[in-house]
């Protein structure tokens, strides 16, 4: 554990910190997907299948991007 917190302190990527962050940023985007979810059919669909939705489908987006990040920070950080 003190390995994991001493890369991400440091800004080394390798596999296990992507991982990591990849799924931070997952969790977030799925938070986001959540409350957009609910700011936007909260009403009409019930704010709790509008939450279930919105957390679903808020990481299909995010993650391809989350990805393409992360091999470009790679890429910039290792040239």
């Amino acid at each position: 554990m003190n390995n994991l917190m001493t890369s991400l302190t440091t800004g080394e990527l390798n596999l296990f910190t992507g991982l990591v962050l990849l799924l931070i940023a997952t969790g977030f985007s799925m938070l986001g997907g959540a409350i957009g979810g609910i700011i936007l059919a909260g009403k009409d669909f019930g704010y709790s299948f509008s939450a279930t939705i919105g957390g679903l489908f808020g990481p299909t987006a995010a993650i391809p991007a989350i990805l393409l990040g992360l091999c470009l920070l790679t890429i910039m950080t290792n040239s």
